[in-house]
Order: structure tokens, then sequence, then C-alpha cells
């Protein structure tokens, strides 16, 4: 008898044409052929035509378009390449002797921020610098979440990590997945959804959901949503403030976010005064 031959493997899948990841990032960003057309100065046909296929637009009118739909600069890098072009971002790692100049401006700026918290994270939070306003939040967690790479959102809503120690971490958590799902929204990042997929599904500790729990003992106009975390047996109170870098020509700096906490009561500042002193 003789014997059935294996069927044949699959073909690939074609990869996208910049046509088709143009209106995917078109469609993301929920605009018309029309709207886009008149933000790049082009007309609605020629999109259309680019988004079809019948036309292969230039090198500059990729770019354009990218900018226009606020294209992550990773992702322009993708487009170009659909389009038939050379990639125009390089990706330098950060440990790069071309990045010391970069490397020395974070160190000073988040050392000069202390003795408040700061740090710099990558696209999928992962902590590339920190100053000692961080290192004492953090003093007490297991080595386990400390390992390097160190995660923010992993640190912050592990059962184990700070979630136990936030006052309000209802709030503060909600806050953090939302980010989390605009940034998703906005760009095509497998790691960042399996990250969010793990946050989101830790066990919130239920010492952390009692009612009131944490309100300072008089009434504080904060003016934003704050972080309230317990230090020592000190209520702490923290406004967000988050920064990326103008205009960069470098994904890895592109994809670097440097997060400030503000003091946001009179009691935080006096108390992390008095451990810088």
């Amino acid at each position: 008898m003789t014997p059935t031959p294996p069927a044949p493997a699959p073909a690939p899948a074609p990869a996208p044409t910049v046509g088709a990841l143009l209106r995917a990032w078109r469609e993301r960003r929920g605009i018309s052929q029309l709207e886009l057309a008149g933000r790049a100065g082009s007309s609605s046909r020629h999109i259309s035509f680019i988004e079809t296929g019948r036309s292969r637009p230039s090198e500059e009118m990729v770019l354009r378009l990218a900018d226009r739909l606020d294209v992550p600069v990773r992702e322009r890098n993708a487009l170009l390449l659909a389009a038939g072009y050379a990639p125009r971002y390089a990706q330098t790692a950060l440990d790069d002797p071309s990045m010391e100049t970069l490397r020395e401006g974070i160190r000073q700026l988040l050392t000069g921020y202390e003795p408040y918290p700061a740090l710099v994270v990558d696209a999928t939070y992962n902590v590339v610098a920190a100053n000692r306003g961080i290192a004492m939040l953090l003093d007490g967690l297991p080595e386990h979440l400390l390992t390097p790479p160190l995660n923010a959102m992993r640190i912050t809503l592990h059962p184990e990590g700070l979630a136990p120690r936030i006052h309000n971490l209802g709030e503060w958590r909600g806050h953090l997945l939302a980010q989390m799902e605009r940034q998703i929204a906005l760009a095509r990042s497998e790691p960042l959804r399996a990250l969010y997929e793990e946050v989101s599904a830790y066990p919130v500790p239920p010492a952390a959901e009692r009612p009131g729990d944490g309100e300072p003992a008089e009434p504080v106009p904060y003016i934003a949503l704050p972080l309230v975390i317990e230090h020592d047996g000190h209520l702490l109170s923290f406004v967000s403030s988050i920064a990326t870098f103008n205009t960069p020509m470098d994904v890895t700096v592109a994809e670097l976010a440097i997060e400030t906490m503000l003091p946001a009561d009179p009691a935080t500042v006096k108390y992390l005064r008095s451990l810088a002193d």
C-alpha cells in the first residue's frame, strides 16, 4: 500500500502592502480619506489610489502621511519597508557609546529631582533608569520583582508588589490600565498587549479596597488623581507627570518616557525632605 504523501505546508500569508498599512492606521485614527488628504496636502483620490495599491507613494509622502496619522517611529520604519524604501530611523541600544550624552542627561535630570521619585521607562514599561526616590518606594519588595529588567506596571500592580501599599488602588489601577489601553490602541505592540493581559489579571489585595483608607487628616484640593501610598507608616500622595522627547530620530529614544512624581500635599513634601536631610 502506497503511503499518502503529507499535505503541503500552507503558504505564508503575503506581507501587508504599504497601502493596507496606511489604511489600517487611518481607520485606527478614525479619520476619512478626505480629512487625511487635507492634512497631508494631497487629494482623497490620491489617498485612495495609495491605499488600494494603484499608486506607489514616494518616500516623502509615506513619511508625511505617517506624521499626519501620528504613527509611532518604529512603525514608520515598517511603512517605509512596505513601500520599498530603507528604514529612516535607527534603533540604538541605550548602552551604546553614542548614547552617553543622553544617559548623562537622564542621570542629571533624575538626580536633580530628588528627593521626589522619578524614573524612565521604555515602550513596555521596563525601567531603564530611576532615582533614590523610587528606590525608597520599592524598599522591602520581594527579590523576584526587583530582578532586572524591572517593570513598572508589574511592580505597581502585583499583589506582592506596591499594590497592598496603595490606599486608592482601585482608582490608581483603573488609571494605569486605561493608560495601557490607550497605548495599545495607538500602537501595534504585542509585548505591550501581553503585559496588559498579565497585570490586568492580577488579583486585587483586599486590604487596598477599604473605603476611606488613606484619606489625609485635612482635605487636599488635588490637581489630578493622586497616588496615595504608604511608606514606613506614613501616607504619601503624588501626582504623576510623563514627558517624552520632542521629534525623536531614533526608535529607542522615541519610546522612552520620563515619569516624575510630584508631591500632592505638604505632609508628603515634609516627609521626603526629612529623609534627605
